[in-house]
């Protein structure tokens, strides 16, 4: 694992290392329409509008006019809402798109649907296959776990359908990755369901609730610590107990990544894109009113990283507590919108330091178990 970089000796230095950003990353959000009203979602549904064709193809122009500007090896999209799949015939329409300037330019191309998994049809699948999509799935828990915080307009839960709609994703050769909100509300039937996602060799990851103006009355989806390190440790334990083939050093603990070195947990501010459904660019889905530039400048990507309004993501070397931290270059020091939440500054350590430090070793026991299996299943 110390060649890994992942483990080193206390002695030892830490690495200085210069981080090439390769990728421009977008978020298209398509449509503010939903079918579903989640408890922590930071959108308004008051204006369902979608994204229009003509919008679209000129996101899609804009983004590949600054990757080609800044000399980035590819762009990855992240199809978004609301929910997507509901415009999905414009989501294939923009992918093609993509995918012939794609062509055109030599650059690599990645896209990712990112849904609630209420509305996938098989015409859905076999156009995501043909086109190379990725899906993600919103999963929170097993039936009252999930259906306590996913629910449809009408009240009713959405598990059962979700679940099935895995189920068959599945069974047509499609692997969704699993996205697991974790919230006061969910945290006790975590361990059962992540035993249920491993039982099925999902990918998935673990996102902590971050409170909005929107959620911040429903004071039951806030954690304490203790609790959710106490939950996390029996989270760790079904997986030592069922030790997938994939790492897992990313997917753990919230927006930690620790299976490479960075300095920031995200990429806003740097390579990143939110476009809105008028073509408006935000720096963050999360902060997606704050607008900073649109898809008609020249370079929006240039703008963006100018801006100096708005959300901030200083390196984690700039951010108080930070600094001197041995698990800072794995950590990125947080997600800066909630540390701005929390203190009303950008270059703070997360609001959830302890959790993270109390976690990561284990995180890292948890991937040396993982490779001594599989190393010894391949000679035996």
């Amino acid at each position: 694992m110390q060649k890994e970089r992942l483990l080193m000796p206390t002695l030892c230095p830490v690495p200085h290392f210069v981080e090439s950003v390769q990728m421009l990353i977008a978020w298209l959000h398509v449509t503010q329409a939903c079918n579903l009203r989640c408890s922590y979602c930071y959108l308004d549904n008051a204006a369902p509008e979608a994204m229009s064709p003509e919008v679209g193809d000129r996101a899609i122009d804009a983004i590949f006019r600054s990757a080609t500007i800044h000399r980035l090896s590819g762009v990855k999209l992240k199809y978004a809402g609301g929910e997507p799949t509901l415009v999905f015939p414009l989501i294939a329409r923009l992918h093609r798109q993509a995918a012939r300037l794609a062509e055109e330019y030599s650059l690599e191309l990645d896209g990712v649907i990112i849904s609630n998994g209420v509305n996938i049809t098989w015409e859905m699948i076999e156009t995501m296959q043909a086109l190379g999509l990725r899906l993600t799935v919103s999963l929170d828990g097993l039936q009252a776990y999930h259906d306590c915080q996913r629910r449809f307009a009408d009240g009713t839960g959405s598990f059962q359908t979700v679940s099935q709609t895995i189920d068959h994703l599945l069974d047509v050769g499609l692997t969704p990755d699993i996205s697991i909100t974790v919230t006061g509300r969910s945290l006790p039937g975590l361990p059962e369901l992540v035993q249920w996602v491993l039982g099925r060799d999902l990918p998935f990851s673990l996102n902590f609730y971050r409170e909005t103006d929107l959620s911040a009355s429903q004071k039951d989806l806030r954690f304490d610590e203790q609790r959710v390190i106490e939950t996390m440790r029996a989270v760790f334990q079904v997986i030592e107990a069922n030790l997938p083939r994939r790492n897992l050093l990313a997917s753990l603990v919230d927006r930690a990544n620790l299976a490479c070195p960075h300095s920031r947990t995200c990429s806003v501010g740097t390579n990143y894109l939110v476009i809105d459904t008028q073509g408006r660019i935000a720096k963050c889905q999360m902060d997606i009113g704050h607008t900073v530039t649109d898809i008609y400048a020249d370079d929006p990507l240039a703008d963006v990283q100018a801006d100096q309004t708005g959300i901030q993501s200083p390196p984690v070397d700039e951010k108080e507590g930070c600094h001197e931290c041995e698990w800072r270059y794995w950590c990125g020091g947080g997600c800066p919108l909630e540390a701005h939440r929390a203190t009303g500054r950008w270059d703070v350590k997360s609001p959830h330091c302890n959790i993270y430090k109390a976690l990561f070793p284990e995180v890292l026991r948890l991937e040396g178990l993982r490779l001594l299996k599989y190393k010894r299943n391949r000679t035996a």
